[in-house]
């Protein structure tokens, strides 16, 4: 009797392996789908190409943001004002940059934005991530300040809102507010002349023929 359970018992044995691989495939495919995920989204961010990363802020107002003045900024004679996302809606194309002082592609791009101010005659809205005023103010009189207005997000918590990846990011805000084109990365050479001047000149022509 004994061996006639034994050989039964040995019958059944190949059955029981199933039960760990089907919990080996709900551990791999969540993996694999988050690698893709990051392949993704390292690919847009190396390519420096917004088109490539999604943004569901794209035609939608700007968040309701306050971005308090960096304390202590000038132009040599008045202080610089923060703002809010209400003074993004006054009826003329606006740009707004996210960056920080340890930032070197910011550094890098700040001459980029010089040139897009006197190209374009766009104001210009800059917003100092996680950075303290001392150290803000150093890099604006270093590199420059194309800014009309200079805000700071200490906490990033307004940078979660805008949707920011990392520094530095720039968009494009049409005359009601809405973003209507978002650049991750420092702006090039390449992409102020083929991606945000064309940004800018569009948004203009859509806002003159909406009056």
């Amino acid at each position: 009797m004994q061996k006639a359970v034994d050989d039964q018992d040995a019958g059944s044995a190949p059955e029981t392996p199933s039960a760990p691989k089907r919990g080996l495939k709900w551990v791999v495919v969540p993996v694999i789908v988050f690698v893709a995920l990051v392949a993704v989204f390292a690919f847009a961010l190396t390519t420096g190409d917004p088109t490539r990363l999604p943004s569901a802020l794209i035609g939608k107002p700007a968040p309701a943001t306050s971005f308090p003045a960096v304390a202590g900024l000038t132009d040599g004679t008045h202080p610089i004002p923060g703002f809010t996302s209400a003074d993004l809606a006054g009826g003329h194309v606006s740009v707004v940059n996210f960056w920080a002082s340890w930032c070197a592609e910011c550094a890098d791009e700040q001459n980029m934005l010089l040139a897009l101010k006197a190209k374009t005659g766009v104001p210009l809205y800059g917003v100092s991530y996680k950075d303290d005023a001392t150290a803000a103010r150093r890099f604006l009189g270093r590199y420059g300040n194309p800014f009309k207005a200079v805000g700071t997000d200490k906490t990033g918590r307004n940078a979660i809102d805008w949707g920011v990846y990392g520094m530095p990011e720039t968009f494009v805000v049409n005359g009601k507010g809405e973003i209507v084109f978002k650049h991750v990365g420092a702006v090039t050479p390449t992409s102020l002349t083929t991606k945000l001047i064309p940004a800018i000149e569009k948004a203009r022509k859509a806002s003159a023929g909406n009056s």
